[in-house]
């Protein structure tokens, strides 16, 4: 089991404070620690969620809801995953329920692909190219092979934490992160490591 204090938050003050504290101080009601959390984790849950959900328009509503989630349910929160794990899962579910409501066409934010300005004019194009077939190829999976691509290569998570967060057998996890690959291959050219 992975501990409770594993992955500290710190504030931007620069004032750490251990992970088990903070959840402490969450559900005595304190919104100085809440607001601790949510720096803490609002960058990669909105990477996250606009990776799910492909409209961003909708990241800050559905982060704001998992927050607000997080904020009811922490006495929920029992310690046997990570805070990390416990609260993507939240935001998963909230994406899922926010996509559900939803019937309108995907943004495509593939026309935001910018190179470095240190580079080459040539290694920009390339860069270019590379991100938007990547964006492309990501683009054509299901949410879940996308959720599962996104909590593995970007957040990090293991195919137990994923199964944790997406409420399915770890064996599920991995069939969906087999077509999710495979998929990736076909869109592709080369060796799929050269882009992941």
């Amino acid at each position: 089991m992975t501990g409770v204090g594993s992955a500290a938050p710190r504030a931007k003050d620069g004032h750490g404070i251990g992970e088990a504290a903070l959840i402490d101080r969450i559900r005595a009601r304190d919104r100085r620690a809440f607001e601790m959390l949510y720096r803490a984790w609002d960058a990669r849950l909105s990477r996250f969620l606009l990776n799910l959900l492909r409209r961003p328009h909708l990241v800050e509503e559905v982060r704001n809801d998992t927050m607000m989630v997080v904020w009811n349910r922490i006495g929920g929160f029992n310690g046997e995953s990570r805070l990390s794990t416990w609260m993507f899962g939240i935001a998963y579910r909230q994406g899922l329920a926010a996509l559900r409501k939803l019937d309108e066409p995907v943004d495509d934010d593939r026309s935001e692909a910018r190179a470095s300005d240190a580079a080459t004019p040539e290694e920009n194009s390339r860069a270019v190219r590379v991100k938007l077939a990547l964006a492309e190829a990501i683009e054509g999976l299901s949410v879940s092979h996308r959720a599962v691509v996104n909590l593995t290569y970007y957040q990090d998570f293991s195919y137990r934490e994923i199964a944790e967060i997406m409420d399915c057998p770890v064996d599920t996890v991995k069939t969906r992160m087999f077509h999710a690959r495979r998929h990736l291959k076909q869109s592709l050219p080369g060796d799929l490591s050269d882009w992941l």
